[in-house]
């Protein structure tokens, strides 16, 4: 064999030795570039899903064990955390109703003595009164706190039955007629005259109209209106109640159903909440299977949706 066919030999074997090397590699970096995806996914997976589950990945390349080893490691922690925070959050819940209860009972005996002070004492009668209406909102904003915290703590017995909403709005929104009327409302109702039910518990429904309505009462009293429309689509019935005062902004839409959260207004302090009646009645709509939401133009209009589910036979 000449000497060219020799390095034309050794030429060829070097440029195969080449390809077959080049190929593994690109095999090599598609096979780890198809697991690497593999675990984003998954892990994008239990993020979106709060899953419990962890990584598995079937490789024999020990980089890419160690890598899944170490990010299950941190789902570990993750999960431990949020155990951790479950229950904490609970047992902060049960702490709350615990003590709003054993408040409620002295704050009792309190507003019965005051009572007893005021009628047998008419000298100091306007003294007592006052002490007497301040204690009174001292022992509302417990009861609110306390049924507040008996939801969040699961701790509220919900019996959901068949109930008529057309009737129950009625009912609650003559329960405001007369101070509406004092206040120079004007009110517009729109509900069906045939019962139209839903699944619901009437002292929950009670509460949550009673809560929106106040809103509108405290809030919404520059608009002097207040509206309360019934509609209804296949499955749900839904419950607008409207005003017409100054709004909310787009900036606290978010957080009109914090806890303690209020539009404060220095002009109108004695109508101020305590900002626990939107949290109670968005609570409440939740046990029900539905839920509360907020549309609101500054000075045109605020509408806050009831939706409950529709009752089927």
């Amino acid at each position: 064999m000449s000497e060219a066919a020799i390095i034309f030999f050794l030429s060829v074997c070097v440029a195969v030795l080449a390809s077959i090397i080049i190929y593994q590699q690109f095999v090599f970096r598609t096979g780890i570039q198809k697991k690497l995806k593999e675990i984003s996914q998954k892990l994008e997976e239990i993020q979106d899903t709060d899953s419990d589950e962890n990584i598995m990945v079937f490789t024999d390349n020990k980089v890419l064990m160690g890598l899944a080893a170490q990010v299950n490691r941190l789902l570990e922690k993750q999960k431990k955390a949020r155990v951790d925070f479950r229950h904490s959050e609970i047992a902060t819940k049960k702490m709350l109703s615990n003590i709003s209860h054993d408040i409620k009972t002295p704050m009792t005996v309190i507003l019965g003595y005051l009572e007893i002070m005021r009628l047998d004492n008419p000298v100091g009668n306007e003294m007592l009164l006052k002490v007497e209406q301040k204690a009174q909102k001292v022992m509302e904003l417990v009861n609110q706190f306390f049924t507040l915290a008996k939801l969040e703590a699961g701790d509220t017995n919900i019996e959901i039955s068949k109930i008529n909403i057309c009737e129950s709005c009625r009912e609650d929104v003559l329960d405001f007629y007369e101070l509406l009327v004092q206040k120079g409302f004007q009110v517009e109702v729109d509900i069906p005259e045939e019962a139209v039910f839903v699944r619901g518990n009437r002292d929950a429904l009670h509460r949550i109209l009673f809560n929106l309505i106040s809103n509108v009462v405290r809030y919404g009293s520059d608009g002097k209106y207040l509206g309360i429309f019934l509609r209804q689509d296949e499955k749900y019935i839904y419950i607008d109640v409207e005003d017409k005062g100054k709004g909310i902004d787009k900036a606290f839409a978010q957080n009109v159903f914090e806890r303690l959260f209020t539009m404060e207004d220095s002009r109108n302090r004695e109508m101020q909440g305590n900002g626990l009646g939107l949290t109670i009645a968005r609570n409440l709509a939740h046990q029900l299977g539905g839920e509360i939401t907020l549309d609101s133009e500054p000075g045109v209009k605020t509408i806050f949706t009831v939706k409950l589910q529709m009752f089927s036979c």
